[in-house]
């Protein structure tokens, strides 16, 4: 019987946490096309775009992501994705003249900060606001 009641206990309890999550693909919200403007304005790679597929949890905003057409570009894949604070976006691509690319940017007091990791070449780079400040080759 106490079997029974713990796994009744667990399946209700497990049923009460969980979340409806939904996609929707729709134009990028002020908040968010602010900071793809500000990266872009420092980041040319990272591609300016007003359409972003936002992921949502119970009506909020978990993620948000932008789909490319890679059709007669360099890549072979491109991803991008802001987080909910809009405050940081975070990238992924891969071409044949750079491999795979990878990193965040984050808006710290206005200016733009990014960390980068280049797979291929074993190197890391910090950057602000588009000049290089450190990189180190592993």
């Amino acid at each position: 019987m106490k079997n029974f009641i713990l796994l009744l206990a667990l399946i209700f309890s497990t049923i009460s946490f969980a979340q409806t999550i939904t996609s929707k693909q729709e134009e990028a919200s002020t908040a968010q096309y602010d900071l793809l403007k500000k990266v872009n304005e420092f980041y040319p790679d990272i591609t300016l775009n007003k359409t972003i597929t936002n992921f949502y949890a119970d009506g909020k905003i978990i993620d948000s992501q932008q789909q490319f057409n890679l059709k007669g570009t360099k890549f072979t894949s491109y991803k991008l994705g802001i987080e909910p604070d809009n405050k940081k976006l975070l990238f992924e691509y891969v071409s044949a003249e750079s491999g795979k690319v990878y990193g965040d940017v984050t808006i710290f007091k206005g200016n733009a900060l990014r960390t980068t990791f280049y797979e291929e070449k074993g190197e890391i780079e910090v950057s602000l606001n588009g000049k290089a400040v450190y990189s180190k080759k592993l």
